[in-house]
């Protein structure tokens, strides 16, 4: 068995694109990225609900940052292709909310491909200062159009992807949440909305709770290092996340027994 040092320093010589190797800092970065259906059947109450709750999202998520942690957003819409809302990520404390329009089809696996471009620290996570792996979020109301396999492949030899905190929203009832559970690799961490008031709901708390595991989780200079030899260390973020989501959806605040698209 190869030895921790050994080891460690094989992680430390690995090309760029691998967040083993970033290096630490005195100031730390956390960037949510945020991959949401803007396709023709958000059209209407669900599109309307999401950019309200989107608006709404962000004081909140500036309020979670410490003094040594600087959060950034990037936003990913797709329909019939896909686009980045800016063209890099922006701080939340500087971050506006620009809403958004549906029409298209659902081109998901494209998404995925361009997502993996942009986990790099070549491309959208080239801060020196970045520290924590990425959380990313996912919300779509149907069953992608094109093939998402293929880009979902790609996207899984990440390793930004694969140390990042992952969580997928389907909304209505023709979102498909097997699909959505290939994403995050846990059924545990997908979540479904059937009114406004849910998908509201979801998307603001679940947002701020990913926010804040990511932020005081893991950083990729040191404690993956430090726990090299813990073959959980990367699953029990993830875990975490899905308690909180059991919460968020078995409190007494959250809308219940509403018929399928109540709302929308």
């Amino acid at each position: 068995m190869e030895s921790f040092s050994t080891k460690a320093k094989e992680l430390l010589e690995l090309e760029d694109d691998d967040p083993l190797g970033a290096t630490g800092v005195s100031r730390k970065s956390l960037v949510i990225f945020f991959l949401i259906d803007t396709s023709g059947s958000m059209k209407g109450t669900k599109m309307g609900e999401l950019n309200t709750a989107m608006e709404e999202l962000m004081p909140e998520i500036r309020s979670i940052g410490e003094a040594d942690t600087d959060i950034k957003i990037a936003v990913l819409t797709f329909s019939t292709g896909c686009a980045w809302m800016y063209p890099e990520p922006i701080s939340v404390e500087e971050f506006e909310w620009a809403r958004l329009e549906a029409k298209g089809i659902t081109d998901l696996g494209m998404t995925f491909e361009e997502l993996n471009r942009k986990l790099s620290r070549n491309e959208f996570l080239n801060s020196p200062s970045l520290s924590f792996a990425p959380v990313i979020f996912l919300m779509t109301d149907g069953y992608p159009t094109d093939d998402y396999k293929s880009g979902l492949k790609k996207l899984q030899v990440n390793s930004w992807y694969r140390y990042g905190l992952k969580v997928a929203l389907g909304i209505g009832k023709e979102a498909n949440d097997d699909m959505l559970a290939e994403f995050t690799a846990s059924s545990d961490t997908v979540v479904h909305a059937y009114s406004g008031g849910q998908l509201a709901q979801l998307i603001k708390k679940i947002a701020v709770t990913s926010s804040q595991i990511g932020s005081k989780s893991m950083t990729l200079a040191d404690d993956v290092l430090r726990d090299l030899n813990d073959v959980d260390v990367v699953d029990k973020k993830q875990e975490q996340l899905a308690e909180q989501i059991k919460n968020i959806v078995d409190s007494e605040e959250y809308p219940k027994d509403v018929p399928f698209d109540t709302g929308w």
